[in-house]
């Protein structure tokens, strides 16, 4: 075994001695990622790894640095802003990244972006149309 080898060993006994627990909360972070607009809770996480939700939600904020549900969140930001630059409309987006409220949506959207999600739409539509009128070229 290499030096490097040996030391890359000893960081992630040091860091990651659990592989379990690594595995839960990639697992978890995972299925986040692919069920952001379903009705998720840390009851419904922690039932899919066979965890309790408080170790669950203590083993999620160690190695990501934040909930489940603020990462959930964010999630659902990064995901409405996609659709709001394709065109989507704001209650189509809504509740197609999984809010039931278009108010809690506008609310969260705002705090998190600085601008509406009409504003946002509008600011993404108005560069894309002068991305596209300045490469026309005039004979």
């Amino acid at each position: 075994m290499t030096y490097y080898e040996t030391q890359l060993r000893k960081i992630r006994q040091n860091i990651y001695s659990n592989q379990w627990q690594l595995d839960t909360v990639i697992a978890t972070r995972n299925y986040i990622d692919n069920n952001y607009a379903k009705d998720l809770n840390l009851d419904l996480l922690s039932h899919t790894r066979f965890v309790s939700k408080y170790h669950l939600l203590r083993l999620f904020k160690r190695y990501y640095g934040q909930t489940p549900k603020k990462y959930l969140m964010n999630k659902r930001i990064e995901k409405s802003k996609e659709h709001l630059k394709s065109g989507m409309t704001v209650t189509q987006t809504c509740f197609a990244i999984g809010f039931e409220s278009l108010g809690s949506f506008s609310v969260l959207f705002k705090n998190r972006t600085g601008l509406t999600p009409t504003e946002f739409r509008n600011e993404q539509l108005s560069r894309s149309n002068l991305n596209s009128d300045s490469g026309t070229c005039e004979p």
